[in-house]
């Protein structure tokens, strides 16, 4: 059955839907197969349909293939045990995460040595020290140089949260620079289930929204965004790869699938995680493919979007 194509709210003009497409066929079609994490390989609960299969389909067929997460909680050895834990066998060589982004970006910002407060577990802290950084406790009378905010576990949230703002409140009164990063700038992540949970990119919202209230808005500061949709993770899987036709599977639109078409590579859109493929919302960003499911692995892909 046709449906009428969406309406995009920005425009008010219908929009073209992407074509479907199965799991073999992007194997078969690209040299270089990015993967986000959450919602596309699996969730809280384990693998997800077919992530196995997708896996053990790009090894069968020699692709290189890159997970992509905005994940800064663990380092890159922590998060290869945690998906081994849960059943997929990824080697580190070929995680990128958004915490092991930090040693580039801290190089190229001059932040070594810095004192950083840390919003995160133990494993963001490590990532911060591989960086140069100098992890502090996050209090509200603490000096810190940055606050880095990397996830929303490993400490008392509301202390914690309120005691970062404060030291950035304390900071800017005192005219004295202070630098804020986020790695993760997910706002959602799916837990499965049906089951979603706030994350960095949501925390990183509150507080410059509480900075503008005493702050005016051109002397307010911003995080720096590290992870999807910006363009260091997908240089780096590029820089890996050496080259090839590369696509991106994601679950979200506005990171996976947004990154990869500003960076200039194909994206299909997976039914799995967080984005609803029927919610005109996601319209403005439309993904090269649409991949219902990683399971589904049929004959050539036909069909709309919706």
């Amino acid at each position: 059955m046709q449906h009428p194509d969406p309406i995009a709210p920005t425009t008010g003009k219908a929009v073209a839907p992407a074509p479907r497409i199965t799991r073999r066929e992007l194997v078969a079609a690209y040299d270089v197969v990015l993967l986000d994490a959450y919602g596309v390989l699996l969730d809280a609960d384990g693998p997800l349909p077919g992530a196995r299969d997708l896996l053990a389909d790009l090894r069968a067929a020699g692709r290189e293939f890159y997970i992509l997460t905005n994940d800064a909680s663990r380092t890159v050895p922590e998060t290869e045990a945690a998906y081994r834990r849960k059943g997929l066998d990824i080697p580190a060589a070929r995680i990128v995460t958004s915490g092991s982004l930090l040693p580039g970006y801290f190089a190229r910002h001059a932040l070594a040595g810095c004192r950083c407060a840390v919003l995160g577990p133990e494993g963001s802290r490590q990532n911060v020290a591989a960086a140069g950084g100098v992890p502090v406790d996050v209090t509200a009378d603490a000096d810190a140089d940055v606050l880095v905010v990397c996830d929303e576990t490993g400490y008392p949230f509301l202390e914690t949260v309120d005691a970062a703002l404060s030291l950035v409140w304390r900071a800017l009164d005192l005219r004295r620079e202070i630098h804020l990063l986020l790695p993760n700038p997910d706002l959602i992540f799916p837990k499965g289930g049906g089951r979603y949970g706030l994350t960095a990119g949501s925390i990183a919202l509150c507080l410059e929204a509480a900075l503008r209230l005493r702050h005016d808005v051109p002397a307010a500061p911003a995080f720096r965004r590290l992870g999807k949709p910006h363009s260091e993770m997908f240089a780096e899987a590029a820089r890996r790869a050496g080259g090839g036709r590369m696509v991106m599977i994601g679950d979200q639109l506005e990171t996976d699938i947004r990154g990869a078409i500003d960076f200039g590579i194909d994206a299909a859109l997976v039914g799995s995680g967080v984005t609803r493929p029927d919610d005109p919302r996601a319209w403005p960003v439309r993904p090269t493919f649409w991949l219902p499911s990683l399971a589904d692995s049929g004959g050539p892909g036909t069909g709309d979007l919706v």
